[in-house]
């Protein structure tokens, strides 16, 4: 059973960060690539980040790069999203997500966190 944990969702001011983070099994993270996606109201659900599960080879959306960053920690099984100069456009609910087979095919995924970005 494949478990995903986020946190460190919430409301933030334009321009202001946040760091998201995703809790998983030690094996889980050697098994899978893990990556996150966001889904906003109204909206197509769209692959922000990826990192894979042996080389740790990252790889960023057009629309987040340079503003966000996935890393793993492997010695406390977790993952995080650190999210920079965030925008209105950011907002949506945020999932982590661990596939077996590449990044954006995903098989598990957490239960969410929302992000808000608004004055």
């Amino acid at each position: 059973q494949v478990q995903l944990v986020e946190s460190g969702g919430g409301l933030v001011q334009p321009g202001g960060s946040l760091r998201l983070s995703c809790a998983a099994s030690a094996s889980t993270l050697r098994t899978y690539h893990i990556g996150w996606f966001r889904q906003a109201p109204g909206k197509e659900r769209e692959g922000v980040a990826c990192i894979t599960k042996i080389y740790g080879i990252t790889t960023h959306a057009a629309s987040v790069k340079g503003r966000f960053t996935i890393s793993k920690d492997n010695a406390n099984n977790m993952v995080y999203l650190q999210m920079n100069n965030l925008q209105p456009e950011d907002t949506a609910v945020y999932y982590c997500a661990a596939g077996s087979k590449r990044c954006g095919d995903y098989d598990y995924w957490g239960q969410g966190t929302q992000v808000t970005v608004s004055a």
